[in-house]
């Protein structure tokens, strides 16, 4: 059975990764991993997982054939190289990092080294976003992240919340990026305002909207094809337009969450990968692309 270390176990280990592991654990062997002691053995009993482990070193001594990292992202370098270099497949919460530079130079070794490096876009693997994807003939998408009263500074913000905005906009346009632009709009003292994206392919045009003062919480996506419009809110209802006809999908009230936010299936793409050996669920290329959009947004 693969062993598969989680390290790092705040709140969306908790929330959104140890709820799907836990069902898991007939197929894989888990290992959580913190400093905290109290935290680790109450983790353990609630959700019936037998490997715990106080430091990345001590989990490394039973040789783990990926890893969850769910630590602050400013340690993700330091922790994601030390993995690459002991040999294990790496799963990290966006972003890999803020710096773009250490970004490719982790694919780099991920790749020299004949490991995944997955990044953890979730949106990319949500249902209803799937549906979206596979629409044809796609001519103009728009991605908007609404927050009701904003509270973050500008980095933070941008690759806290505009990247998830940013890399699902991307992910739905089906031809190579032609031309790029954007914005961003502060607010004082120093927080976000609104942040803006926009992008051109042969037949296709984007626009990126995260707005941190927009008076509501709401997250949509809409694509309009040549035959209809499609809309997805929350992640959780699809409303297709044609004309004299709506149609409006939920999922059923049973459907868990995870599973419509798209954590649930990205989980299993990547440990179904490592234990085939098969291909990185979330492409390198593309996730590069997602983190230099929101650089190049900050460096303007």
């Amino acid at each position: 059975m693969l062993k598969i270390g989680v390290l790092g176990l705040g709140n969306i280990a908790q929330k959104a990764y140890l709820p799907v592991m836990a069902a898991m654990q007939d197929e894989y062997d888990f290992h959580l991993t913190t400093r905290n002691p109290e935290k680790r053995q109450a983790l353990a009993a609630k959700y019936g997982f037998t490997h715990t482990h106080e430091s990345l070193d001590d989990l490394l001594t039973v040789q783990p054939d990926a890893v969850f990292v769910h630590t602050p992202t400013s340690t993700h370098a330091a922790i994601i190289k030390q993995l690459l270099l002991a040999g294990v497949n790496v799963y990290v919460d966006k972003p890999v990092d803020t710096d773009l530079q250490v970004v490719q130079s982790l694919y780099d070794l991920a790749a020299a080294r004949h490991l995944m490096l997955t990044c953890g876009f979730n949106r990319r693997f949500a249902p209803l976003n799937q549906q979206l994807k596979a629409l044809p003939d796609k001519r103009f998408i728009t991605a908007e992240k609404v927050r009701e009263t904003g509270g973050q500074d500008i980095e933070t913000a941008v690759f806290d919340l505009m990247i998830h905005t940013v890399d699902t906009g991307l992910f739905l346009l089906d031809e190579p990026l032609e031309t790029t632009g954007g914005r961003i709009v502060s607010a004082e003292p120093g927080q976000l305002g609104q942040g803006y994206f926009t992008a051109r392919t042969a037949h296709e045009e984007l626009q990126v909207v995260t707005n941190m003062f927009g008076g509501v919480n709401l997250e949509q996506t809409t694509v309009q094809t040549t035959a209809k419009r499609a809309t997805v809110t929350d992640l959780s209802s699809l409303t297709t337009y044609q004309t004299a006809k709506t149609q409006t999908t939920t999922f059923p009230d049973w459907e868990p969450t995870l599973e419509k936010r798209g954590f649930a299936p990205l989980i299993r793409a990547f440990l179904t990968a490592v234990a085939t050996h098969g291909q990185n669920p979330v492409d390198p290329a593309s996730a590069i692309t997602s983190h230099a959009v929101c650089r190049h947004l900050l460096s303007n």
